[in-house]
């Protein structure tokens, strides 16, 4: 057979693992310049950007005017808030475990600290410049709650404020719900529509998947080439060590326990937007090929992922957060500073605050961690010491984010009754 012909007939997946791992010799190979072709990977992002907020926006508004039960819609909102709460908590308490168990700062050596001090100081500046700039601590809290609230939908809606325009669909949809007659039937069939089309346009962009997943890796691997990793090496191993456990025992216990569901199966359900968010680094640009995973290969209905995974993609930052309880480990330990019982409770807390309403973009976890080292007293200009990684873990920790995500509304729809298993049609069919 044609070998183009060949690779056409590929499941997509496939084709988006075969993008990734060919993104490594590529980057390697073309060193710097591999920043030429990045732009391929940023228009893709752009292209599934542009699907997030039609969709979450369409598809939250009808899974909540459809359920027609506001109360069942309070219910599942608790549920889905105290599963995200629980596992950030857990996520961060291993970070904690790990870091204090093989102390990945003890060892780094001095030269080896200059140096990334020296290379990372501007961007580091720049980094706590934004921190600075956040509210933090009680008003952090207050502030958060205050910028739920829309005061202009269409200006959320233009900024990708995910939080308000999940509000404002909530609102909406509700509200919908209490027209009498059936006189709102023609905004939930539009809205429907909508979604319906905005899930055909994630079929179209995710055809070219495999070309911007290789630019976006060969890019990350050309500027960042393979040094620093060996020079951050046990940080980052601790980082992924962390991760890897997370997702392997706390996730595929939840799904089993509550789903029914194996481990292999799950993880092999949500494959595709693993790979998505491993390349893109971002919740929010995963967002599309996570619900349609959810949905399509897991079985979770559209009214529970409507409303659980856009919440999540803002809200739930497992891996970030776990990310953070390393990185604040590692920074004291390299400064010789010790942390305290307390200090550590203080992590836990501060991660798992910061992580809600944080934007899943890339990069948004310095941002938080910075607030977490103010809090602390340590020394913000630890951050340049894991700048170099960071790229790197942080596609790690996105992935971990979305898994949360696809665990919390497989476990919702469960519990709700909103669970069917897919035929191995579906399967086959499925990206």
């Amino acid at each position: 057979m044609n070998p183009v012909k060949a690779f056409m007939r590929t499941r997509l997946h496939t084709k988006i693992l075969i993008g990734l791992v060919a993104g490594v010799p590529v980057g390697l190979l073309l060193g710097p310049r591999a920043e030429h072709i990045e732009f391929l990977g940023r228009l893709f992002i752009l292209l599934i950007r542009m699907i997030v907020v039609p969709l979450v926006f369409s598809s939250l508004f009808v899974g909540t005017a459809s359920l027609g039960n506001i109360r069942k819609l309070g219910r599942i909102g608790a549920k889905t808030v105290l599963y995200y709460l629980c596992t950030t908590a857990i996520a961060i308490t291993i970070g904690l475990l790990l870091g204090n168990a093989i102390q990945p700062g003890s060892g780094l050596e001095e030269s080896t600290k200059s140096e990334l001090l020296e290379s990372y100081s501007t961007e580091a500046a720049q980094k706590i410049e934004i921190a600075s700039q956040r509210p933090s601590g009680a008003d952090a809290i207050v502030e958060t709650l205050i910028r739920i609230v829309p005061g202009n939908p269409i200006a959320s809606l233009a900024e990708e404020n995910m939080l308000q325009i999940i509000f404002f669909a909530l609102l909406f949809g509700i509200a919908i719900t209490l027209v009498p007659g059936n006189k709102g039937q023609p905004a939930i069939d539009f809205f429907e529509a909508v979604s319906e089309g905005m899930i055909q346009l994630v079929h179209i962009v995710m055809k070219f998947a495999p070309i911007g997943v290789l630019a976006l890796i060969a890019a990350v691997v050309g500027k960042f080439g393979v040094d620093i990793l060996f020079s951050l090496l046990k940080y980052a191993l601790v980082v992924v060590a962390g991760l890897v456990l997370h997702m392997v025992f706390i996730y595929s216990g939840a799904v089993r326990l509550f789903g029914k569901i194996g481990p292999l199966e799950f993880f092999r359900g949500i494959r595709p937007a693993q790979l998505i968010a491993f390349s893109t680094s971002s919740s929010n640009a995963t967002l599309p090929v996570t619900m349609e995973c959810a949905e399509e290969n897991l079985g979770v209905s559209e009214e529970v992922s409507s409303f659980v995974l856009p919440l999540g993609a803002t809200i739930n930052m497992d891996g970030t957060a776990l990310y953070q309880g390393v990185a604040a480990i590692f920074i004291a330990q390299v400064y010789g500073l010790s942390l305290t019982v307390g200090d550590q409770i203080t992590i836990v807390l501060m991660a798992t605050l910061a992580s809600i309403g944080a934007a899943g973009v890339p990069g948004i976890g310095i941002i938080t961690l910075t607030m977490v080292l103010q809090t602390l007293g340590l020394p913000l200009e630890g951050i340049a010491l894991i700048l170099g990684v960071d790229r790197i873990l942080d596609m790690c920790r996105t992935t971990v984010n979305i898994t949360g995500d696809a665990s919390a509304a497989l476990v919702v729809a469960a519990t709700e009754g909103e669970l069917e298993r897919p035929s191995r049609e579906a399967e086959g069919a499925s990206p």
